[in-house]
């Protein structure tokens, strides 16, 4: 995958001023202010994270390198994370999208190739999906469906991969080939997809997947595959990378301008209001959230300094926060 690619998934506006807003009572749920503070560091070696993941069992947190592929580890209540995987591990050399099974897998998505998949407890590769085809792609983040079926993004084409259980089974101990189950060509706009960021809703009914470029929310139906515009009241997802959906609220966290919001989605996910937008340079880029007793793990990419969205020096050591009141 070129530079070129890599830099076009990421760098679709320029970073905003800082300013830090909510939305009016009457469409806004809480008004608390929210607070940015530090969860934990990453080690040194400007690791540029991307993905995170959390151990539903023991609460411990994965990080991803974008520009490395080593996989970090901060064990729950740690202020520092430790390489879990270092950087070159079965030739990866990127990793963004990353989830934990509750078989005690991690998943890890290498943009350039597929996803990877780790046994947690020995740390062995357990099977390995590949892209099908020559045409170019760009695997980019993943959900985890409730009967353990794995759905991944393709920023550039507009089809959405599953790996069921059955798949997992069968690709032990060797690889497979991604299954391109849903394609979204039918609703792309113009400017095409972008697929990033990817949820899906609790009972396995439908996936939620943002395009990047045009802010566009999608639903995909999994068992009839039809694909359709969600309709976003008051706002779009411009830059949407990372979601996260729980009771029914969609968290988004939008890269390039330092945003994170707060969507309410309708009883069948066919329409969201927006309830909530907060926007401060402090989330240095933030690519991916995850929730967890009721407050936000942010990445802290730092794209922009020296990464794939712009030159520049970071600040470290890189670090992944804590957001509340959002």
């Amino acid at each position: 995958m070129s530079r070129s690619i890599h830099r076009r998934t990421f760098l679709t506006s320029s970073v905003g001023l800082a300013l830090a807003t909510a939305l009016p009572a009457t469409t806004a749920r809480a008004t608390t202010a929210v607070r940015i503070s530090t969860a934990f560091t990453l080690p040194g070696g400007r690791p540029y994270p991307e993905g995170i993941a959390l151990d539903p069992y023991s609460g411990d947190a994965y990080v991803g390198s974008y520009t490395t592929g080593a996989v970090y580890r901060a064990a729950r209540g740690s202020s520092a994370a430790e390489v879990f995987l270092p950087s070159g591990t079965d030739g990866r050399t990127t990793a963004n999208g990353l989830k934990v099974d509750r078989g005690g897998r991690l998943w890890v998505i290498d943009s350039t190739a597929g996803v990877d998949v780790y046994d947690l407890r020995t740390r062995a590769l357990f099977a390995r999906f590949t892209v099908p085809g020559s045409a170019p792609s760009f695997v980019n983040d993943l959900a985890l469906g409730p009967d353990g079926t794995a759905y991944l993004t393709d920023s550039t084409r507009p089809v959405v991969y599953r790996v069921t259980p059955a798949d997992l089974d069968r690709a032990r101990g060797g690889s497979a080939t991604l299954d391109a189950a849903y394609d979204l060509s039918a609703v792309a706009p113009p400017d095409g997809l972008f697929l990033n960021g990817i949820v899906v809703d609790p009972w396995g009914r439908y996936l939620l997947a943002v395009g990047m470029t045009g802010g566009g929310l999608y639903r995909v139906g999994t068992v009839t595959g039809s694909a359709s515009r969600v309709t976003l009241n008051g706002g779009d997802l411009k830059n949407g990378d990372g979601l996260e959906l729980a009771h029914g609220t969609l968290w988004a966290a939008h890269n390039a301008t330092n945003t994170l919001s707060r969507w309410r989605l309708s009883a069948d996910g066919t329409s969201a209001r927006l309830q909530q937008r907060f926007t401060d340079t402090a989330l240095q880029i933030p690519t991916t959230i995850a929730r967890t007793h009721g407050r936000l793990l942010v990445v802290r990419s730092q794209f922009d300094k020296g990464g794939p969205m712009g030159q520049g020096v970071p600040e470290e050591p890189f670090t992944v926060a804590w957001v509340d009141g959002i």
